[in-house]
């Protein structure tokens, strides 16, 4: 590595330690009565209507407000929720769903099968902007719905009566219990209730209701009386508290003003493995950070060379020793390790010794049209997050020492951000972490498609959006697997996306606080905790 970027890592690695906090003796457990947990979150949540919850601090606090046919357990595995049981035909794509009779919203009303239907048709209307709509795309009928080429109607699935909900797919999928279990399939109780984020007509019907959200500030939920499992919910009120950065929350931490964090400062990783080990939970998941390319124009729009120049010369392993070493694994390829029955592609030359793989970076960017002399101008939109601007500096530094690039790195807020990631005009390299809805390929390839709400590269290849459709409609899982895995290697030849790094979730949890546990999605739901002396 150049030595110039080398004492830039260095010194933006030291600089985050010296910010570091020192350790706090404050574990005294909440008074009892009516405890509360307070949760950090790592940005203010966008919504919290189920069919417009596109990002994770909106998605963790519907879990804890809502509750799908299916859940998940402390373990991971898929359980009964609102549907009490299932059944599933030979051919694995017709499913009944039998909901309890003691399933209430939390206005006290009973919650029915025509819920959950009312939900999904609502998220496919296109007047709605889902950006969770792909998620209902196994389900029969859904792929011509979203394409704009039939009505939310033509959705397979029926209303056998108050209680029974029969499910069409359009071919067998091991993970829909699963995706089941995503906000995305959550019922609604009214189109109102859905959008009024803790307003008079607020009605959901999981473990905790909403009781407040202030616009800045926290967000309050309580427990929900009306619940079917109530008497197993043990912590009747939840704060989420969304903070400008994991510096920020590991103050709070630490000042006993949040009991878990939603993450964890890099350069706090060695002194809290020394002196709180108990505390730090760090554990792999199904996530992968990346770049998009801004395929709409130039300079990137018909520029394969280009793209793929950028791709190549970042030392990805020098990134995560020196900014990111904290349980991230560097990521050649967009599917993460660990994804169900699928192996992760990657490119040929993710091994090449240094010397060669940045020569071969240098002869593409020439060949695109540029040089020292006349070098390419960027604009990288991120989110606000010192780890995140980090890395972003770093890899501009690394582009200019090699290459040349100079780049206009552009920083905003979470919801800000959101939005203007949405207008392309905005930026040529956007930044992204995308964690599984559930886990297979799919929910990372998918996002890739022509149409796909969430591709903002505006990638657009008929032959991979082909091997997908295929692989929904195959049975034979060896065969799906050949055809998802031919599916990223394609795309990744074709460079509309920079990976960076495969996430570990990194969370601190107080000693009083009982029966957290890690998941291969990052899901700790509120209701499988509780409080008291540690």
């Amino acid at each position: 590595m150049r030595s110039r970027y080398r004492r830039l890592l260095l010194v933006l690695g030291s600089s985050a330690v010296m910010s570091a906090c020192s350790p706090s003796a404050n574990v005294t457990a909440p008074a009892a009565g009516n405890p509360t947990l307070h949760r950090g979150l790592g940005g203010e949540p966008g919504s919290l209507d189920p069919a417009l919850a596109g990002d994770s601090f909106s998605s963790a606090i519907l879990r804890d407000v809502y509750e799908g046919l299916t859940t998940a357990g402390p373990d991971g595995s898929i359980v009964p929720g609102i549907a009490e049981s299932w059944t599933v035909s030979e051919d694995g794509t017709r499913y009944v769903f039998k909901l309890r009779r003691d399933a209430k919203w939390s206005n006290g009303e009973p919650v029915r099968a025509e819920d959950f239907l009312r939900a999904w048709k609502r998220e496919l209307d296109r007047g709605t902007g889902s950006p969770v709509v792909d998620d209902l795309r196994i389900i029969a009928g859904a792929k011509e719905i979203i394409a704009g080429r039939a009505f939310p109607d033509a959705l397979k699935v029926t209303v056998a009566g108050p209680d029974e909900l029969v499910v069409i797919l359009e071919a067998p999928a091991a993970y829909f219990l699963e995706l089941l279990t995503h906000s995305a399939l959550f019922p609604i109780y009214s189109d109102e209730a859905a959008k009024s984020h803790g307003g008079a007509s607020w009605v959901s019907d999981g473990p905790y209701v909403l009781k407040s959200w202030t616009p800045g500030g926290s967000i309050e939920l309580g427990k929900n009386p009306n619940y079917y499992a109530r008497d197993s919910v043990a912590i009747p009120n939840v704060e989420y508290v969304p903070v400008p950065n994991d510096q920020s929350e590991l103050q709070r931490y630490r000042a006993g003003q949040l009991d878990i964090t939603e993450s964890v400062p890099t350069a706090a990783a060695a002194t809290l493995r020394k002196e709180q080990p108990q505390e730090l939970k760090v554990a792999p998941y199904l996530a992968t950070a990346f770049y998009v390319f801004n395929l709409r124009r130039a300079p990137f729009k018909n520029n394969h060379e280009l793209r793929q120049a950028l791709t190549m010369v970042i030392d990805r392993r020098i990134l995560l020793t020196s900014i990111l070493p904290f349980g991230q694994n560097p990521a050649f390829g967009l599917v993460p390790p660990g994804t169900s029955n699928y192996t992760p592609q990657t490119w040929g030359w993710a091994d090449w010794p240094d010397a060669q793989r940045v020569a071969e970076a240098k002869r593409l960017y020439a060949k695109a049209g540029y040089s020292t002399r006349t070098p390419l101008r960027l604009r990288l939109l991120y989110n606000s997050n010192p780890a995140i601007k980090q890395l972003a500096v770093a890899v501009a530094s690394m582009w200019k020492e090699e290459l040349g690039v100079e780049t206009d790195m552009h920083e905003e807020e979470y919801r800000s951000y959101l939005a203007d990631r949405k207008d392309t005009t905005q930026w040529d390299l956007v930044r992204f972490a995308w964690s599984g809805d559930y886990s297979d390929a799919t929910s990372f390839l998918d996002i890739f498609r022509k149409g796909s709400p969430n591709n903002d590269a505006a990638y657009d290849n008929a032959q991979f959006d082909t091997l997908l459709n295929d692989a929904e409609r195959t049975v034979d899982i060896a065969a799906r697997r050949a055809q998802l895995e031919s599916a990223e290697r394609m795309m990744l030849e074709d460079y509309p996306v920079l990976p960076l790094y495969f996430l570990s979730s990194k969370h601190l949890v107080k000693p009083y606080v009982h029966g957290y546990y890690s998941s291969p999605l990052n899901r700790v739901y509120t209701r499988y905790l509780s409080l008291g002396p540690h």
